[in-house]
């Protein structure tokens, strides 16, 4: 057993800024599933919202938030963080991330949604940059343990355990899968899952291979709701080109005027929204969807080039020079992309601080659903979020600290008569079926009947892991696809219970907005019994 006062699941930019302002109160362990510089913080490109302009203003971002949230938006939530974003961002700066400037102020892009230029960056290598800085802060502080290529395989509650009958459910540590196929158990007083989204169930996404949605399924198997899983962002723009998936091309492209244009050269967003290229995402995501659906080609093109080359390789060299390694000049041809999944905009239930329904347990960054994002997020808030959000639920764990006590011994993990598997490919197999449906039927565009289709598919299928996660014993590619089994069911089942479209939700069944109240969508796990073996 390995003791710690904070144990954080995820190392990205919510995990890093808790572990940071917990490490001066106490001892931490930090998961990262695989190195610390994999995780999805580390692949935005665009850059970190703010208010810094003169002619901007705390209201105007505030606004552009919940228009793009299409009435689900907690106003109380996106006020604070909006209004935090300044200091925070100061805070980075001051751990040694290095946004661009000019002539002594920030370089600000603009992106779709946006009313004004807000976006701090690295040109366009901006979670990369936040990344390196708070990774390096954080493996040098004397009280932050990183253990990498370790992945959470369950939390550890006193319900679960049948201790404390009288008490509120509250966590008490976690099981945790060790390189080298051990499973461990890590005690600890607090806990934040800060484990990134759930891209990849989908065929097609931007998200890297580490975002299966661990933190989300962990959470709901040990008792939280969690809220809004039908509004999962499509990014408009992923490269599109065999020998590169999930490439991203920033808003930002379209901030500074790149056009989209049909393979004939035609520009077409002006027939969808008056905005044009700032559109908010859901809206530039359907026209393209819409565009390739019509005209039966694989892709549409995003066009940079009247730009000027110089302008292009200094505002993106890392979009230029992946590009240019497989064949496309993006200052001379335009680039050929598609939309994917993106973003996860609901997740765990949390409050202003991140905690969740379970005693002792935070949740933030893109796992967790705290009302800021709604039915569709705004371009660039999601590494602000995270950023308060961590720092918020530090302030509040550390608050907790001194009443708090390791004061259980935790079982050891019983693999039980659980075998080495001599069939690998039904994981693979699995995932693959899961992730087809999914963007199939539960993509930008759905309809009832697909939806019931996916239902049917995933219930059949948790079946088939239920038996398998039992039978074999635990490797990181069984516990993902178990991980990400239930959360392609929490979306199809919210998805479902929306009786509208609204946002990222567009149900061609059911077009409109409903007329009442805008309301979230919450699933519980004791009320559907389905889970209950999983």
């Amino acid at each position: 057993m390995r003791d710690f006062d904070f144990l954080v699941i995820g190392g990205g930019i919510a995990g890093l800024t808790f572990a940071l302002h917990a490490a001066e109160h106490g001892t931490v362990a930090l998961l990262c599933k695989s190195d610390p510089m994999s995780s999805s913080t580390a692949w935005a490109q665009g850059g970190i919202a703010g208010v810094h302009d003169r002619e901007d203003s705390f209201s105007a971002h505030i606004e552009d938030t919940l228009t793009a949230g299409a009435g689900l938006c907690h106003r109380e939530v996106v006020e604070f963080v909006i209004k935090e974003a300044p200091e925070r961002i100061a805070e980075l700066a001051a751990r040694g991330v290095n946004f661009d400037m000019v002539a002594g102020e920030y370089d600000l892009h603009r992106e779709g949604g946006h009313s004004a230029r807000r976006i701090l960056h690295a040109a366009d290598a901006t979670g990369y940059e936040i990344q390196r800085a708070l990774s390096t802060k954080a493996t040098s502080h004397p009280n932050i343990q990183f253990f990498a290529h370790h992945c959470a395989v369950d939390l550890i509650t006193s319900r679960k355990l049948g201790i404390e009958r009288t008490q509120p459910n509250r966590v008490l540590g976690a099981y945790v899968l060790t390189p080298f196929d051990r499973v461990e158990v890590f005690r600890a007083k607090v806990v934040l899952v800060a484990t990134g989204g759930a891209g990849k169930i989908y065929q097609f996404t931007s998200n890297p291979d580490i975002a299966t949605g661990d933190g989300v399924a962990m959470c709901f198997r040990a008792g939280c709701p969690v809220t809004n899983m039908e509004f999962f962002q499509f990014h408009p723009t992923t490269l599109f080109h065999p020998k590169e998936k999930t490439f991203l091309i920033t808003e930002a492209m379209r901030g500074e005027g790149a056009i989209l244009r049909r393979r004939s050269g035609e520009e077409f967003m002006a027939q969808y929204d008056s905005r044009k290229e700032l559109a908010p995402r859901d809206i530039v995501a359907r026209a393209i969807d819409s565009e390739i659906k019509k005209y039966g080609d694989e892709f549409v093109h995003l066009d940079m080039t009247h730009r000027g080359s110089d302008f292009i390789r200094s505002h993106f060299p890392t979009i230029y020079e992946k590009c240019l390694s497989l064949g496309i000049d993006i200052t001379r041809e335009p680039i050929p992309v598609v939309p994917a999944a993106h973003y996860q905009c609901g997740g765990v239930v949390t409050d202003h601080h991140g905690r969740t329904a379970i005693g002792n347990l935070f949740a933030a960054g893109e796992c967790a659903g705290t009302g800021l994002h709604g039915a569709n997020r705004l371009a660039s808030n999601s590494l602000l979020e995270g950023l308060v959000f961590g720092r918020r639920a530090a302030l509040s764990a550390t608050a907790m600290l001194p009443s708090l006590s390791l004061q259980h011994t935790l079982p050891e993990w019983d693999s039980g008569r659980a075998r080495d598997s001599d069939e690998d490919v039904v994981i693979t197999q699995t995932w693959g079926e899961i992730r087809r449906f999914m963007w199939n039927y539960v993509g930008i565009v759905r309809s009832d009947k697909r939806l019931r289709r996916a239902l049917s598919r995933i219930k059949l299928i948790k079946r088939e892991i239920v038996e398998y996660y039992w039978n074999f014993k635990l490797s990181r590619e069984l516990l993902e696809l178990r991980n990400l089994s239930l959360v392609a069911d929490l979306v199809i089942n919210c998805a479902i219970l929306r009786r509208e479209s609204r946002g990222l939700h567009y149900n061609i069944d059911l077009p409109e907005l409903d007329p009442g109240e805008p309301r979230d969508t919450v699933i519980r796990p004791d009320e559907f019994f389905h889970y209950r073996k999983s």
